[in-house]
């Protein structure tokens, strides 16, 4: 059966999928047309590329994710400056060894632009703070960048999504007000992108997937905020579930496989393999039962 899919945010907890995928692919769903935020926008951009799920299991799981904490020289020898300089530079780390490695991964696959993607095959969302707008990459490149769509990196578009706050830098680009923007992770306005695929008609084209790194909207346990770091992180996953939740109806909800991934934090980069094979069995056990009712 074809299907159209979207990808929550959630980091490291995306291992999830993989196992989610394999199911998938067994019951011989395929996906479309693919959307996500953050670890989302990753998991969509490789799938759009057309990578398979084998490919993709063995592509994460040898992964090293420490590869991606890139500083500048000075930080490399006096690590202590790397938290002087959040300040300025709003990230402990550059991404540049993230994004050289998506821009790798989908090379593999003759991927370079949205020009060599199939029309409408990927939407990677992302949030401008300067604007104070999620935005739609590609769809909105032009309106808002005066940026050709399909002269842009996926591999950029991606990066860009997940850009986690305060651990990658946040990527500048110029508005069309003549600005400089401050874009970040799209999972800080719209976690899960569901409305991307919603039609104006009402009627779906075919069945929409969300695939959602977390408890179902009414099962998020209460929080405990004890200092400043547990502030900012608490704002921000107040924000994205607080967009998505007034936006999600019960009819959405019955379209959403939720993946409540527990114990392991979105930045937890230390992750053995042992703990990757646990995070995709766990995504293969809730697909499976989510399958066995979907589509109704």
């Amino acid at each position: 059966m074809k299907i159209d899919g979207v990808f929550s945010g959630g980091g490291v907890k995306a291992f999830a999928y993989i196992g989610a995928l394999e199911v998938l692919e067994e019951k011989e769903f395929s996906f479309v047309r693919v959307a996500g935020s953050s670890a989302g926008a990753i998991v969509s951009g490789m799938i759009a590329a057309g990578y398979t799920v084998k490919e993709m299991n063995q592509l994460f799981v040898d992964l090293d994710l420490n590869n991606f904490m890139d500083t500048s020289l000075l930080e490399k020898y006096v690590p202590i400056w790397k938290w002087f300089s959040l300040y300025f530079t709003m990230g402990l780390y550059k991404g540049d060894e993230f994004e050289n490695w998506l821009y790798q991964v989908l090379a593999k696959k003759n991927v370079y632009t949205f020009h060599d993607l199939p029309k409408d095959s990927l939407r990677v969302v992302v949030a401008d703070l300067t604007l104070g707008k999620i935005v739609v990459i590609p769809d909105d490149l032009e309106r808002l960048y005066n940026i050709r769509p399909e002269s842009f990196l996926v591999a950029k578009a991606i990066r860009m999504s997940a850009s986690l706050p305060y651990f990658f830098r946040p990527e500048k680009m110029v508005n069309t007000h003549g600005g400089k923007s401050i874009v970040v992770d799209g999972a800080v306005l719209s976690n899960l992108p569901i409305w991307i695929f919603d039609q104006q008609t009402g009627r779906k084209r075919r069945p929409v997937l969300g695939l959602k790194l977390t408890a179902s909207y009414d099962q998020i346990p209460a929080k405990k905020i004890t200092n400043a770091l547990d502030l900012t992180r608490d704002l921000i996953d107040t924000m994205r579930i607080a967009h998505d939740a007034r936006y999600i109806s019960t009819k959405h909800q019955e379209d959403i496989l939720f993946l409540p991934v527990k114990d392991v934090h979105v930045a937890d980069l230390e992750l053995t393999k042992k703990d990757k094979d646990k995070l995709i069995a766990f995504g293969r056990m809730r697909a499976s039962s989510f399958l066995k009712h979907w589509p109704s």
